[in-house]
């Protein structure tokens, strides 16, 4: 995608600053910019404009604009540049576990926009896969628990060794087209049932 197919929010309370921002995006060549200089309602605003990235400037930042604007970048999944005027530590370590993807001190000089731009997106694509890649271990893990579980139950109840059990819940799931583990939750959940 290109700079110029992207489509960038910019919130902030002060106009000026707002535009600095703004004609460092378009020199940059992001052409489509929406300023909003009011932070009430930003949520909502960003479901129905659906931005591509979001520029955040809080100059010096209330601890309660600070947890707004982390959970909404829990909540979203967008990069997020936020620029602030004085340096914060533990505003900082927050702003980054809440995926806060560029976390900007006193860096808003007209110059710098795009590289931070370029950074904020990388970084938001490279935390995106780390999810994913987590998820995606998380998930199997899950099913090879149940898999586990529902071989022991097929072991104990009907005498099985463990490879024939393993081959009985891949020939089912061969039968029925569904995943091994979608066997195995079958299996577990009615020896739980007849277990009651």
């Amino acid at each position: 995608m290109s700079p110029s197919d992207l489509k960038i929010l910019v919130a902030d309370e002060n106009r000026t600053r707002a535009s600095i921002i703004k004609l460092g995006l378009i020199e940059s060549g992001y052409l489509n910019v929406e300023i909003v200089d009011s932070f009430s309602g930003l949520a909502l605003l960003v479901q129905t404009s659906q931005p591509d990235v979001i520029i955040v400037d809080l100059e010096n930042p209330q601890r309660d604009t600070l947890e707004a604007f982390f959970a909404l970048s829990r909540a979203i999944k967008r990069p997020i540049a936020m620029f602030v005027d004085q340096s914060d530590l533990s505003a900082m370590e927050e702003a980054i576990d809440a995926g806060v993807s560029a976390y900007v001190v006193d860096g808003l000089k007209k110059d710098r926009i795009r590289p931070i731009m370029e950074m904020a997106i990388a970084r938001f694509r490279a935390f995106s896969r780390m999810e994913d890649e987590l998820f995606e271990a998380k998930s199997q893990l899950k099913d090879q628990s149940v898999v586990t579980k529902a071989k022991e139950i097929l072991m104990d109840r009907k005498g099985l060794s463990e490879s024939e059990a393993h081959r009985q819940i891949r020939t089912t799931a061969m039968n029925k087209q569904k995943k091994m583990s979608e066997i195995a939750s079958s299996i577990v959940l009615a020896a739980e049932a007849m277990d009651l």
